[in-house]
């Protein structure tokens, strides 16, 4: 029997989340997580390092669930919905030691947090940048197990 759509979303979700938080702490390497937020060739380089190894953890746990559930993904739109959390994943991460860069020059999603009236709580909190850089992580998360989600409910 394959599982709901629901039930396919939910445990898709599951395992990037799980995923995520292996390949984000225990995977990445300190040198790249220390140089990944650097506006430099190689602070992009080890961005991207970081994220091959996270994405690589993601697409592992997803195939390891896929095949012990019995899940039914669509390795295309799998493929699809890892490329989005890839994505996006680069976008936060290059943002890392920016969080209280309040200028026209900070990365784009520092820029957005501070229009959006983050600047008090960015600037006294020193977690906020990390938090909400992992909250951005976890929306682009479930649109990826959205994406990744074959059967669609009728």
């Amino acid at each position: 029997m394959s599982p709901s759509p629901a039930a396919q979303f939910a445990a898709i979700y599951a395992v990037l989340t799980a995923a995520h938080e292996v390949g984000d702490y225990l995977v990445q390497q300190d040198t790249d997580a220390k140089a990944k937020g650097h506006r430099t060739p190689e602070g992009a380089a080890a961005c991207r390092r970081h994220v091959a190894s996270y994405t690589a953890t993601q697409a592992l746990a997803l195939y390891a669930a896929d095949r012990r559930l019995r899940l039914g993904l669509n390795w295309h739109r799998a493929a699809l919905g890892l490329t989005l959390s890839a994505v996006t994943h680069y976008v936060a991460d290059r943002c890392n030691s920016h969080w209280d860069d309040n200028t026209s020059s900070a990365p784009l999603l520092v820029r957005v947090a501070h229009a959006a009236g983050k600047t008090g709580w960015l600037t006294r909190d020193p977690a906020a940048g990390p938090l909400i850089d992992q909250a951005w992580h976890k929306g682009w998360i479930a649109l990826a197990a959205a994406v990744a989600t074959t059967r669609t409910c009728p």
